[in-house]
């Protein structure tokens, strides 16, 4: 998500590199990749992720809250209270959907980077160190539960309102916060299994144009 960190240049063009050696270049490529590999996929990022989605549902829940108002309201004056607080919901909303967004926009950039950086060259053994098998699995594991209780959110509150269980307010309450709870989920698995794809294919040793161009 957001970050103040800058993103590192792609590589330069073939035709205007000035590494002395191969070693050189291994060496500012571990370093880069190093990088990215944190900004892509380090513990800190899925907390910054869950922390907007977080905020994002407080929102929601601040304008879920106002529809149940509606619901309530017995004339114009007791509506007040209601569009307050949507007010204050989509104050607390809108901003936290667009951080998220620039956020996943990033994460395309930054892998992007990965790949062109990490087809310069093949280094096995300096490789390992970017796998972050943890890290991926922690994403994989956190984001598949966060989407598969969104989804089910998303599909159970709707039997109970036809059942009459639930006032339709409550019902796109409960709804609203599935949905960005699957969608959250959904962003992590992505960003989970796109890098999962990335380290395997660094060792296959297929050329640099081929890994770029697959990417595009």
């Amino acid at each position: 998500m957001p970050s103040r960190s800058p993103l590192p240049p792609p590589p330069p063009p073939v035709e205007t590199r000035t590494w002395p050696d191969r070693d050189a270049l291994l060496r500012d490529r571990a370093v880069v990749l190093g990088e990215l590999v944190k900004m892509f996929i380090g513990p800190g990022r899925l907390g910054i992720l869950w922390m907007w989605a977080g905020v994002a549902a407080l929102g929601w829940s601040l304008a879920g809250s106002a529809f149940l108002m509606f619901e309530d309201a017995l004339d114009a004056l007791g509506a007040i209270p209601a569009v307050i607080c949507l007010a204050v919901g989509a104050a607390v909303l809108v901003p936290a959907a667009v951080l998220m967004a620039v956020g996943v926009a990033r994460d395309v950039r930054v892998h992007r980077l990965l790949v062109q950086w990490g087809a310069l060259d093949r280094d096995p053994e300096g490789d390992k160190l970017l796998r972050r098998p943890r890290a991926s699995l922690a994403w994989l594991l956190m984001s598949f539960t966060l989407c598969a209780a969104g989804l089910f959110g998303c599909v159970a509150v709707p039997a109970t309102a036809r059942a009459g269980q639930e006032t339709y307010g409550l019902v796109a309450w409960l709804m609203g916060l599935g949905f960005l709870a699957w969608l959250t989920g959904l962003t992590g698995l992505v960003k989970a299994f796109a890098h999962r794809r990335w380290v395997l294919r660094m060792p296959a040793g297929a050329p640099a144009e081929a890994l770029v161009a697959a990417d595009r």
